[in-house]
Order: structure tokens, then C-alpha cells, then sequence
């Protein structure tokens, strides 16, 4: 039965996903804010549907819409490829669009990639009606403001974010009242020697004071845990994890000396527990805001001594880093990376990190190599390279010449692989 509250209809998820037509392309909120109650309904429906294009960024839950005979259904669309729709982007069933995260809500907004329908989770709304989008703003407030229809799961577990996190119930055109868990991503527990010396080496160039952006994994939470004797520290970052919190009951994030946004963590998603969850829920020290203003280079650079802090599937040896692909494979997509290598560069006192293991596949494989494996793109130039760690040490490239370039990557290279590498590297008249 629907009900109207405020001219919007109450529904079930199987009634309100009725107003997706064939030939509609649907956004889904991304990361642990998707809203599955609403996927699984637009899944029940593939028979009824045709060519419905399903976009969105990486998204932590089922993706049914994806499996082998949706095709004529479904055609997935990635802005940031997940392990969910992987591989059905290498098997030919779904597409990748490479862009850098800031400029996806631009996508919508210019209507370059006009969104029919937005299906959100938001929070369930104040005494003023607002509903937060709650641990991700993202890319989803552009899609949902310039989306035909809405469709939002309202969940009281959604933790309720502050900062430009919100849409007002008037704005939604069906409502699906649904309470559940949130997807949880747990942190990887540090992953080893290789982590934890890349944490300390990362850690030795982070200085009290600097703000910082980082990501989520095994070497992002040894870099935060190498940072407890830090002081000072604030943070402006597309997504943070639950190593954050610790770095706050610690008092050393405490964004006392952020020269943008002072005394506030900035971002624009979280990945983590219930733990983090429950932490942001209606916290003035947190505000979250779209992708389009939290990546901006020229935003970012305005946080002096500003450290972006980011990893890589392959690096060679003139600095070309590879982080998006496998070869011809698309394995995840540019997301803030250079975004944020960028804003770093720019930012007074700042630093450019990408931090890596020498190695891949259980050490029988180097990810620093001569030239990238053919058909492998560049996420980051370069020219914008400036430190690039391993669990070996610190290499510095900014400023240095491709010989000089070649000999710091391989000094920081597995020892097993360095014979092979200058020899490659004379080959190629780098030395």
C-alpha cells in the first residue's frame, strides 16, 4: 500500500523500482552507502526491462545486474571498477569510462552523462526534512540532483554526516522506509614486513603539521600507525577508514593547524565498520562534500604542507605509474589519485607519495620494471611524480634526470630483481 507524507509516496522497494523504464540509465550510490534492498528489486525486474544502463562507482555489494544473460538487460557502465563487476568488464559485458573522480559529477551535472534515476540510502530526515546521504556524497548528490527520479532507501542506520551532505525529503519521488546493516568493509590487519616498512618510510617524510589524504588497505593503515608520535596532523582526503578514528582519540588528528578548513576532517566517503559509523554520526568535527570540490587540485593546494598519500600496480623506470590497469585489463580507474598528487604538488611545503610493494605475486614478480606492460595506461605522468616508496626505501624524482630517475627506482627495487633491472635500464640507454 503507498502512502503520502509531504506529496511522496511510501513504497516497497518492488513498487518504487516500477518507475525504471527500458532505455533509463540508473546511478547507484556507491561504496558501503548502496542501497542493496533497491539493487536486488531492479535485478527481480531484468526480464521486464532492456537496455537499462547501470552506472556507478565501486560498489560493495551483489551486482547481479552484471551476471552472465543480463546483457539485453543490463549494460554496467564503471566509473571505478570493483571487484563486484571486474569481470564482466574483461569478459566484454559491461563498459569502463575513464575520468578522474573530481570531474564525474561534472558528467551529470552538464548532462554529458544524463542520470533517469538515482537509487540512494540516506539517512531519515530532521525536523527540517534534510536527509544526509551519510557515508558517501561522493558523486551521488550531483546524480541525485539532476536525476529524473529518485528513489531512496531511508535507513536509520545511515549515520547522519554534516557539511554539503544533504537532501531534502521533498526532493525524493519514492521512498523506501527499509532499516539493515550497512556494509562494513574491515581493515586489513597490517599486512606484513613489506607494509609496515613502507609505512615507517612513508611515515619519516610526513612532518607535524601536514595534512594528509589516504586510502584504505594494508599499507595506508601501517602509514597511520607509524603516526602516533606525530602532533598536529589534519586531514582533507576523499575516503578515510576506522584508522583514522584512532589517529583522533589520540589527539594526533586534531586539524589545529590546517590552513583550509581548520579544526575539521574533510572527505567525501568512508569505508569501514560500524566502529566509524557511529563515530561521524552527527559529528561537527566531520564534514563530508562532493567529490567535484574535495578533489580539486586547486582546493586541495590550499592545505600547506598537504601529503597525498597513494599506491600503484606497476611503476617504470622513468616514473610512469600504472594504477588503474593490468596491461589491456581494466582492473580499478583513475578515482582522486592524481586529483590529489597534483593538489600535493602544488600545496606549499607538500608531498607526493606513491607507495608500493617491490613486488607482486608471493615476490616472483617486480612492480618496478623498465617499461609498463603493454597496453597498460598511466594514471599518473612522470612529471608528477615526486616520492615513490617500497618497503626498501625512498626514491625522490622530482627535479631528477631519467639516469638519475632509473638508479633511485632500482636501489629501492627487490634485491633479487636488481641485476635484471640495469641491465634492462643500460639497454634502453637510461645509464
Amino acid at each position: 500500500m503507498t502512502t503520502s507524507i509531504a506529496g511522496e509516496s511510501q513504497v516497497t522497494a518492488a513498487e518504487a523500482v516500477k518507475s525504471i523504464r527500458s532505455g533509463d540509465r540508473v546511478y547507484i550510490h556507491p561504496g558501503c552507502a548502496e542501497p542493496e534492498i533497491l539493487v536486488e528489486a531492479l535485478v527481480a525486474r531484468a526480464t521486464e526491462l532492456h537496455d537499462v544502463e547501470i552506472v556507478h562507482l565501486m560498489t560493495m555489494g551483489a551486482a547481479g545486474y552484471v551476471a552472465p544473460g543480463m546483457e539485453h538487460h543490463f549494460r554496467h557502465n564503471s566509473l571505478f571498477t570493483g571487484a563486484n563487476v571486474r569481470p564482466a568488464i574483461h569478459a566484454g559485458r559491461a563498459d569502463f569510462t575513464p575520468v578522474f573522480l573530481s570531474e564525474v559529477p561534472r558528467l551529470f551535472t552538464q548532462r554529458l552523462l544524463p542520470i533517469d534515476v538515482a537509487l540512494i540510502q540516506v539517512s531519515p530526515p530532521d525536523e527540517h526534512g534534510f536527509m544526509s546521504f551519510g557515508v558517501g556524497v561522493d558523486c551521488t548528490k550531483a546524480a541525485a540532483e539532476s536525476a529524473r527520479t529518485i528513489i531512496a532507501q531511508v535507513n536509520s542506520r545511515m549515520p547522519r554526516t554534516l557539511g554539503d551532505s544533504f537532501i531534502h525529503r521533498s526532493k525524493i519521488h519514492h521512498l523506501v522506509h527499509h532499516e539493515a546493516p550497512l556494509i562494513e568493509l574491515t581493515p586489513d590487519q597490517i599486512g606484513g614486513p613489506e607494509a609496515r616498512a613502507i609505512g615507517a618510510h612513508v611515515a619519516g617524510l610526513i612532518e607535524d603539521g601536514s595534512t594528509l589524504q589516504t586510502g584504505i588497505g594494508a599499507i595506508p593503515d601501517a602509514v597511520l600507525d607509524n603516526l602516533l608520535s606525530k602532533r598536529d596532523l589534519g586531514m582533507h582526503t576523499e575516503m578515510f577508514s576506522d584508522g583514522i578514528v584512532r589517529l583522533v582519540n589520540a589527539g594526533v588528528v586534531n586539524n589545529e593547524r590546517k590552513t583550509l578548513h581548520r579544526g575539521k576532517i574533510i572527505a567525501s566517503f568512508m569505508l569501514g565498520t560500524k566502529t566509524l559509523y557511529e563515530f561521524v554520526d552527527n559529528n561537527p568535527l566531520i564534514e563530508l562534500h562532493p567529490s567535484d570540490y574535495v578533489n580539486d587540485p586547486f582546493v586541495i593546494s590550499r592545505n600547506e604542507r598537504m601529503v597525498a598519500i597513494n599506491s600503484a600496480l606497476q611503476i617504470d623506470l622513468t616514473g610512469q605509474v600504472c594504477a588503474d590497469s593490468l596491461g589491456h585489463l581494466n582492473y580499478s580507474g583513475f578515482g582522486g589519485q592524481l586529483d590529489f598528487i597534483r593538489g600535493a604538488a602544488r600545496s606549499r611545503d607538500g608531498k607526493a607519495i606513491i607507495a608500493l610493494p617491490s613486488t607482486a605475486r608471493g615476490g616472483t614478480i617486480s612492480r618496478l620494471v623498465p617499461f609498463l606492460n603493454p597496453g597498460s595506461g598511466v594514471t599518473t605522468t612522470r612529471g608528477d611524480v615526486h616520492y615513490v616508496v617500497t618497503e626498501h626505501g625512498v626514491a625522490q624524482l622530482f627535479g631528477r634526470t631519467i639516469r638519475e630517475r632509473a638508479r633511485a627506482l632500482i636501489e629501492i627495487a627487490d634485491p633479487r630483481f636488481r641485476d635484471q633491472l640495469y641491465a634492462e635500464a643500460a639497454k634502453l640507454k637510461y645509464l
